[in-house]
């Protein structure tokens, strides 16, 4: 099965290289890994302070696993963090970011490379969030006595794991020092497969989203502009083109008496010009609005990024994009701010998205009619609305603490 594993990751790595030319986040990933462990031993030199490495797949992992990184920082001041992504969309965004010492992406999973990156970065822990569970750095990390973790994992029982033929993927699971999974269900899939090195902690995005809607508000004079006459505020997160033929009637019913912010999932010109087309006269786009005259258009298109987990304080109502494709997008964001949320259909394998709309918190839809009817029903219910703001508020605030779990139970690190 290695044989093929690494055959496999050949050919993922090969198929990007012959995309590269045509697509750009191929293209930033294979330039990215040009010349990077020689780059990393630069970076991080003969320095001897101890250090600990970090990684996520991508920006979604990257804020998952965020309050743990700057709760480690606090915890171990003198420590060096070593962040490491596998994703474009991910490195890119974060590359900056002041709370690690050192960002990287993450070398192709080969013997050689996971040898030559240890060899580089010497961690005395390694903390996975959530994903990507790579054989040879895992084994490496097993080989020298490394322990590492994985954080907020999620199982699911159809997925290789927990296959008759998926040894092979179990053994990896096995390398880890201990595995902090989101809920019970998952601990129960592991121990039946024989992995006993679990602990339920819970999912952290719960501790980044109360702390992001603790904050002082960000400002944002052309969004305070746009909603300052009092208007009910839709926010749409994450949209995908998918999503706009069960938002469009929706908008245009409601569009003389509701404000709409909309941030699609990719900030494309065909994306952004979709969302135009699709409302001709009633869109602005964010980097060209004037805090005087924003308030003449009805849809506020945001055509930047980083902002979305700020919108939501203005909405009472959110709608998040993707589940009419691959799968829902970050629910928790919204829910921090106790806006009742709607989305499409496919969100059965996000647990606070089951968990939200068994609270009748939120309401998946399956077609333009659904979303009508469910939004209707809140819009002439302010009573029924509130209700909602304050069980999505108790639930958010009810399932955070993972970061405090996971800090006390890290291999020989825990915190007073």
């Amino acid at each position: 099965m290695l044989f093929f594993y690494n055959i496999a990751l050949a050919l993922y790595g090969l198929l990007l290289r012959v995309l590269a030319p045509f697509v750009p986040k191929a293209a930033a990933w294979v330039a990215g890994r040009r010349g990077l462990l020689a780059h990393i031993r630069r970076t991080i030199g003969t320095e001897c302070a101890p250090r600990v490495w970090f990684h996520c797949a991508s920006l979604g992992e990257f804020e998952q696993g965020r309050p743990l990184l700057e709760a480690y920082r606090k915890a171990h001041p003198a420590t060096k963090l070593v962040l490491t992504f596998f994703s474009p969309s991910g490195y890119e965004i974060r590359k900056d970011w002041p709370g690690a010492d050192y960002i990287f992406y993450l070398p192709p999973d080969t013997r050689g490379n996971a040898r030559a990156f240890l060899d580089a970065v010497q961690p005395q822990l390694v903390v996975f969030v959530k994903y990507e569970f790579w054989y040879h750095f895992l084994n490496e990390t097993h080989r020298r006595g490394i322990p590492a973790v994985v954080v907020s994992a999620i199982f699911r029982k159809n997925q290789v794991f927990f296959k008759p033929w998926g040894g092979f993927f179990r053994g990896i699971l096995r390398r880890f020092a201990h595995i902090f999974t989101q809920n019970e269900a998952s601990a129960q899939l592991l121990r039946d497969a024989g992995i006993h090195q679990v602990s339920v902690a819970g999912d952290t995005r719960f501790d980044t989203v109360v702390a992001t809607a603790a904050l002082p508000p960000k400002v944002l004079p052309v969004v305070s502009a746009f909603v300052a006459d009092g208007a009910p505020v839709l926010v749409v997160g994450s949209s995908w083109p998918e999503d706009l033929p069960a938002l469009a009637p929706l908008i245009r019913r409601y569009g003389a008496e509701l404000r709409v912010l909309v941030a699609p999932h990719e900030i494309t010109e065909s994306n952004l010009r979709l969302v135009e087309t699709s409302f001709p006269g009633l869109v602005r786009r964010y980097s060209q609005a004037e805090p005087a005259t924003v308030a003449q258009s009805r849809i506020l298109l945001f055509d930047n990024i980083g902002l979305l987990s700020q919108l939501y304080r203005f909405g009472q109502y959110a709608y998040v994009g993707g589940a009419f494709g691959k799968g829902l997008h970050n629910t928790l964001e919204a829910a921090a701010f106790g806006s009742p949320l709607f989305f499409g259909p496919a969100y059965e394998k996000f647990q606070e998205a089951t968990e939200l709309v068994a609270l009748k918190c939120a309401f998946p839809i399956h077609n333009a009619q659904e979303l009508e009817a469910a939004f209707t029903y809140l819009w002439h219910n302010e009573e029924a609305r509130l209700r909602l703001q304050d069980a999505l508020l108790d639930y958010v605030h009810g399932q955070a603490g993972a970061t405090r779990t996971i800090m006390a139970a890290l291999p020989g690190h825990t915190t007073s």
